[in-house]
């Protein structure tokens, strides 16, 4: 892959050394195009012409060949919080269930099921161990009370890429459903939700997809979708949205049940040209750019005396980077980089954070760590 190619589409690199993908993503410059598209449509025509709405379902089947789902399984969403929330509120719970997570959890995926604790249902928090999510501990949490796993693909503070085959697996064998938090790794590492038995998959496309906030997508694995009551209901609900009277009670027979109304058309033509980008690209060419990038970082850390907190073990790695030291301030180090040098990394959790992303170079990553002070 010529990844030199691609750094023309990212104005940001004409400003910053931009490492910062697990944060707030600059757009790509097809996605600012299909945004500016629909914008002048928009204001030329309104809407008398049928392709917005058309433009939707392409878009909604590239999500599903993202994941590997079918279009009826798929919907949009206003970001992972949304997704989250509905499966959380949706579900018929009783009291005595208990939700399994982990500790280390952005808040998305911590107060959805947290609200659920005056329903009687408890949440158990597996503990991170050195930047690790132990599979086995998330395992043993489980039990006969369990009705549902919800993990992230990728910690945001960590980097920690969980084996979601394995631990879907488990969960299968159960009778527990999987939950999964997939904004910090859609589009840039496998999602595969049939090989990795993901029952609900909710991501937002501002962060490694390079598209814009406000629009993700919500993945409800079809047979199950009887048993997830839609809790935010309007006209785009029912099977017969088109139709605005006689009114019809009559749901979707699909994931399009958990709409409500208008779709965000702006952010659905980013959010579609931007997975365009990454399929055409290829997850799993992503995938080992960023594990280069990254693994190129973490030498340079070490070398300098930085402790890395992320796991490098194979599997466990992703295009997050998180490092610490016990010498100097690390929010300070932080707001110096980006000041003073240009580049962007974030702070979370009293860890540096660094993300970059393919149009990245392997200078840029050098000039991350000849940045930082010695130790």
């Amino acid at each position: 892959m010529d990844w030199d190619s691609t750094r023309p589409d990212f104005a940001i690199t004409r400003n910053y050394n931009f490492q910062n993908h697990a944060g707030v993503g600059p757009l790509h410059r097809r996605v600012a195009q299909a945004v500016r598209e629909y914008a002048d449509e928009v204001e030329r025509s309104a809407h008398l012409g049928e392709g917005l709405y058309r433009r939707a379902e392409q878009v909604r089947r590239r999500v599903a060949e993202l994941l590997n789902a079918d279009h009826d399984e798929v919907t949009f969403i206003k970001n992972t919080s949304e997704g989250l929330s509905f499966v959380a509120n949706g579900l018929n719970w009783n009291h005595g269930d208990n939700v399994v997570t982990t500790n280390a959890e952005f808040p998305a995926n911590i107060y959805p099921w947290q609200a659920l604790r005056d329903r009687g249902v408890q949440v158990r928090m597996v503990l991170e161990e050195d930047g690790r999510i132990p599979l086995e501990k998330l395992t043993e949490a489980i039990d006969d009370r369990t009705r549902l796993v919800s993990v992230s693909s990728v910690q945001y503070a960590s980097g920690y890429r969980i084996d979601l085959a394995r631990l879907g697996e488990f969960c299968q064998s159960k009778g527990v459903l999987l939950c999964v938090d997939a904004i910090q790794s859609c589009g840039v590492f496998p999602l595969d939700v049939r090989e990795m038995g993901i029952d609900f998959l909710a991501a937002d496309g501002h962060k490694w997809l390079c598209a814009p906030e406000g629009c993700g997508l919500f993945y409800v694995r079809k047979e199950i979708q009887g048993l997830l009551r839609p809790t935010c209901i309007g006209w785009a609900s029912m099977a017969d949205m088109w139709t605005f009277h006689p009114y019809h009670f009559k749901f979707h027979d699909s994931a399009k049940r958990y709409d409500s109304g208008s779709y965000n058309l702006a952010g659905i033509y980013g959010l579609g040209a931007a997975i365009e980008w990454v399929l055409e690209l290829g997850v799993d060419n992503i995938a080992e750019r960023l594990l280069h990038l990254t693994d190129r970082l973490v030498s340079g850390l070490r070398a300098k005396g930085y402790r890395v907190v992320s796991s490098r073990q194979s599997g466990e790695s992703s295009g997050i980077v998180s490092f610490v030291s016990n010498v100097h301030n690390l929010e300070q180090i932080q707001q110096h980089l980006q000041t003073e040098h240009r580049i962007v990394i974030a702070h979370r959790r009293k860890r540096l954070r660094a993300s970059p992303h393919v149009y990245n170079t392997e200078h840029e990553i050098d000039q991350l760590v000849d940045a930082l002070p010695k130790h």
